[in-house]
């Protein structure tokens, strides 16, 4: 099935949908400013003067001018975490069922992780998986395994149709994934950044928690631009409903947008300002965007990283 046709479909084979994301990532990245980071060269790294030319892909050199020597399975690559918020607002908006063109905030989190699974296969890098809400709900250490993937894979399918009407305490999760992860890892974190009970400062102590072993961490703030961003309701009655507090609001969406809109962007501002700060990688994500943006960052954190 092509992308075209799985875009209005229910998502039924994540690890396809996630094949057929990175493949037209690819095809695009070729055709872009981007095309440098291709990961046609999964299997080869670039020759250092002094070693063994014994290994060196000359047909390769032919093509790039470059000199890549082979790389073989048993080395080490990078080792990648994904963690991700299931948290009720994590649920927003309400969809009947998960299909690429209409996703909310944790439909989207999901495919793009499956996503960056896969491209992180392609690679020979090891991934690990966190989930979590009220409670810790899953944790999988990093490892490159098939096998491992595919397990992964299911419980993304599971997480794909899940609901959740629970808070979180992001804060309290990540400090206790920090303790769980003692290697050097690239840490991708997709969440919405709602913290009902506390401060933004506490989440970003954790935050910081995650780099004391010299981890590098990317935070993907994952929201819906037009409804959450944008305000963009139509101007009849509605009753706002905080779906984790259950609080409500009755409100002409007209009547507070500019309001809102001003304050949103401070918050935006404010998180990016917060990250520049702690030297976080921020990456506001708009779930209608594609998913990009999510599998570019990771080729150049990857750059970085290694």
């Amino acid at each position: 099935m092509e992308l075209s046709q799985l875009q209005t479909s229910e998502i039924k084979n994540l690890d396809l949908l996630a094949k057929q994301v990175v493949e037209g990532f690819i095809t695009g990245m070729h055709k872009s400013p981007f095309h440098g980071f291709s990961v046609e060269f999964s299997e080869h790294k670039l020759y250092n003067k002094g070693e063994s030319t014994r290994h060196i892909d000359w047909k390769l050199f032919a093509k790039t001018e470059k000199l890549y020597t082979k790389k073989y399975e048993e080395e080490t690559n990078l080792r990648c975490h994904i963690i991700i918020d299931n948290s009720a607002s994590m649920h927003f908006p309400i969809v009947k069922s998960q299909k690429l063109d209409s996703l909310n905030k944790i439909g989207f989190s999901t495919v793009a992780a499956a996503g960056l699974m896969e491209i992180l296969k392609r690679q020979r890098d090891a991934v690990g998986l966190s989930i979590y809400a009220d409670t810790y709900q899953y944790y999988a250490p990093e490892k490159g395994s098939e096998r491992h993937r595919k397990m992964l894979l299911h419980q993304l399918e599971q997480l794909l149709d899940s609901t959740s009407k629970t808070t979180t305490d992001t804060y309290k999760y990540l400090h206790e994934i920090a303790e769980k992860i003692h290697r050097r890892s690239l840490i991708f974190l997709f969440t919405d950044m709602f913290q009902t009970d506390h401060e933004s400062e506490v989440l970003f102590e954790a935050l910081r928690h995650l780099k004391y072993n010299k981890h590098e961490v990317v935070l993907f703030h994952t929201y819906d631009a037009e409804l959450e961003l944008n305000f963009n309701f139509d101007n009849s009655p509605k009753k706002l409903v905080d779906v984790e507090t259950g609080e409500s609001i009755d409100l002409y969406a007209e009547n507070i947008q500019s309001s809102y809109k001003i304050l949103i962007e401070k918050y935006f501002k404010t998180l990016k300002n917060k990250c520049l700060q702690y030297k976080i990688d921020y990456v506001p994500v708009d779930i209608k965007s594609g998913f990009n943006s999510v599998l570019t960052n990771y080729l150049i954190s990857r750059r970085k990283f290694l």
